[in-house]
């Protein structure tokens, strides 16, 4: 199989950004969890105790075999049948078996990742993650085997009767605000409100009458016919 070309601009920058997430340390529990679940090292020419790193984790599950030995360890045996062949469609079969097997297992598919993210090393971070989930997903379905990560909670699924649903349906919520202890009292609809208009120059603060310039000019215009001081009525 032909390598795959060195990403440039976008792709490369999508690349750094999945290699600038990968954790040596989750990688390290995940590995010392399959470890021990298998009862085979990883890589038996690597320290255990020394996390792998991307590259060398990713040599290690490429073909898919291991991971394999994983699925029917933790599902049973024949969970996953897979073979030793070094020919490049025979491992990515390996590692689709794998997958397949963590979905029947319960595994969700946001949670696991896809073939050619290990395969073509382009997400292997993402496998950390699968490998994390399937620790969770184990312990949630009774296996009494090594644990990796906290276990899956359980959902709470509640049940409303109709008569509980329509009764829901009557209440006004918090969040639209509450009215308790509002009260119109005193309030009248319909009367009058009187608004005086001020006669310019008889203000009795010294220059409040005075428009400036920044509201506009009155020169040359003529208030003559006009009536200030009385009362006009707005009714509500």
């Amino acid at each position: 199989m032909a390598n795959r070309p060195r990403g440039f601009g976008l792709t490369a920058e999508v690349k750094s950004k999945m290699a600038a997430k990968y954790d040596v340390e989750q990688e390290q529990e995940a590995r010392l969890w399959m470890e021990a679940v298998t009862g085979e090292p990883l890589n038996p020419e690597a320290d255990s105790s020394v996390p792998l790193g991307l590259d060398a984790f990713h040599a290690a599950l490429k073909d898919g075999s291991y991971l394999c030995k994983v699925a029917n360890a933790v599902m049973g045996p024949g969970a996953a049948k897979f073979g030793t062949s070094k020919m490049a469609f025979k491992q990515m079969e390996n590692i689709s078996k794998f997958l397949d097997a963590c979905e029947k297992y319960g595994l969700n598919r946001t949670d696991m990742f896809q073939t050619v993210d290990l395969f073509e090393k382009q997400n292997v971070w993402q496998v950390v993650l699968t490998i994390h989930a399937l620790g969770r997903k184990a312990q949630k379905n009774g296996f009494d085997g090594p644990t990796l990560g906290p276990k899956e909670s359980d959902k709470n699924v509640r049940e409303f009767s109709a008569e509980q649903i329509a009764a829901g349906q009557n209440v006004i919520g918090l969040q639209y605000g509450t009215n308790k202890g509002a009260s119109q009292a005193g309030m009248s609809f319909g009367g009058q409100r009187g608004i005086n208009d001020i006669k310019i120059g008889e203000v009795s603060r010294e220059g409040a009458g005075v428009i400036g310039l920044q509201a506009g000019s009155n020169k040359g215009a003529s208030q003559a016919g006009q009536n200030f001081g009385k009362t006009r009525s707005i009714v509500d």
